[in-house]
């Protein structure tokens, strides 16, 4: 810390140092000093100041336990988990999330369709991400929830509105432990998907996904922040990622590759064509067929040679009745 300390006798007492702590820096003057030494004193207490501030502002870091430090491969989870905020409201949910990440050791967040145009930017934002604008910034935005799961393996959407239809329900922490699982394939990548402040998540967007889960709050009131649901799930996975959750046993067998997200849809578009082509299914009157399907394949978590076999069999389907 810099102190300037005046006095109109030739030297710097003693009195007027004493009680200050070691890390001041004194910059003694005379009270009839010239103009040029004030001058270089206001500098030398600015820079001393200056100095200080960057050493207690800077953020320590905790370091990542002794066994994890050591293994490298052990972090490789937290790159290939993706998080995905469809439609957030408010710029400072968004910068609250990428702080939620940052702490928790992720740093891949996707905004699909923000209400505020670069949001990353916003100065709200950017104060509630609180140190996190480096996750911030580098927030990638898209178009559509199919954008932002290009290449995921494994979702899980977060909802506590009650559906009919739709991927299996189940708790966030053994989502995470479903997570930690897939990720023992160091292709995979897996995305949490959370909705709009007000609304949620749309149903076409939950049917998107492989999984459902909720946070099981106080019944009296279950009402979440956005940036606190963001939390919680990360706390999850990083549990589990550290060991902190017990994994399926490891088989020593290479884990088949799951199908992404992409490929997924795909098939589906694919099977909708076949069955339409057989009269089975109506587009302009589909009924409840196309959730039933997507509930019922979301439950098996389907490869990439299941898809590549099922959209064979509505190849051969459009060839036989192609005219």
């Amino acid at each position: 810390m810099g102190v300037i300390l005046a006095d109109s006798g030739p030297a710097c007492p003693t009195y007027l140092r004493r009680g200050l702590p070691a890390r001041y820096h004194c910059t003694c003057v005379r009270a009839r000093s010239s103009a040029q030494t004030l001058r270089v004193a206001v500098v030398q207490a600015y820079q001393a100041i200056k100095n200080t501030l960057e050493q207690t502002e800077k953020p320590q870091s905790s370091p990542l336990p002794s066994h994890v430090a050591a293994n490298p491969a052990q972090l490789a989870p937290f790159a290939a988990t993706r998080f995905v905020l469809v439609e957030p409201s408010h710029p400072g949910n968004v910068g609250a999330a990428a702080r939620a990440l940052k702490t928790m050791g992720f740093g891949q967040l996707v905004l699909v369709r923000p209400r505020v145009p670069d949001v990353q930017h916003d100065p709200e934002a950017i104060a509630m991400a609180s140190g996190a604008d480096d996750v911030l910034s580098a927030a990638r935005v898209v178009a559509s929830l199919e954008q932002a799961l290009v290449g995921v393996q494994w979702s899980l959407a977060l909802s506590a509105r009650p559906r009919e239809y739709g991927p299996p329900i189940i708790m966030p922490r053994v989502a995470a432990a479903q997570a930690a699982a897939i990720l023992r394939d160091p292709q995979a990548v897996v995305a949490l998907v959370f909705g709009n402040e007000r609304t949620g998540l749309a149903n076409e967007d939950v049917d998107r996904c492989s999984a459902i889960a909720h946070v099981p709050a106080n019944p009296l009131y279950t009402s979440l922040n956005l940036a606190q649901a963001v939390q919680v799930l990360a706390y999850e996975l990083r549990l589990a990622y550290m060991d902190g959750a017990e994994l399926p046993p490891d088989t020593g067998r290479a884990p088949a590759p799951l199908a992404s997200s992409d490929e997924i849809e795909g098939m589906f578009a694919h099977l909708e064509q076949a069955l339409t082509a057989l009269d089975f299914f109506d587009p302009a009157n589909p009924k409840k067929l196309q959730p039933r399907l997507r509930s019922l394949f979301a439950r098996t978590g389907l490869e990439r040679e299941e898809v590549n076999i099922l959209r064979g069999i509505a190849k051969h389907i459009l060839l036989k009745i192609k005219p």
